[in-house]
């Protein structure tokens, strides 16, 4: 089974976050995705650029609206995430749990429904 694990973050606290401080949060993440490889269970994962380098995008009647970021009005932002494949919905909530989103801004946890 593949899960999605989705890193939420508050994007106003990143922007104020030290160049320290992104340093420890980034070497938290690439010992996390190095646990991820070593247990063969990852397949994909990557940091997502800040919303301002982004766009929302919305079709209604055929015509299409562009917003583009950053989206001060939402709360959560995804910031990052990771694809695993694991044996079941238990087992990539222990592997989400182990996410250093996990204790920051939160991680959501998703099966991805094979097409």
């Amino acid at each position: 089974m593949r899960f999605m694990i989705l890193i939420t973050s508050d994007e106003k606290a990143e922007t104020k976050a030290t160049e320290a401080d992104r340093k420890e949060i980034w070497g938290r993440y690439m010992k996390y995705s190095q646990e991820l490889k070593s247990a063969g269970v990852m397949l994909a994962g990557d940091a997502l650029a800040n919303s301002s380098k982004g766009a929302r995008v919305r079709v209604d009647g055929g015509k299409r609206t562009v917003t583009d970021g950053p989206f001060t009005e939402a709360k959560e932002v995804i910031g990052g995430y990771y694809l695993i494949q694991v044996k079941s919905k238990d087992e990539a909530v222990e592997w989400a749990a182990r996410c250093p989103g996990a204790s920051s801004g939160g991680v959501e946890v998703r099966e991805v429904v094979e097409m």
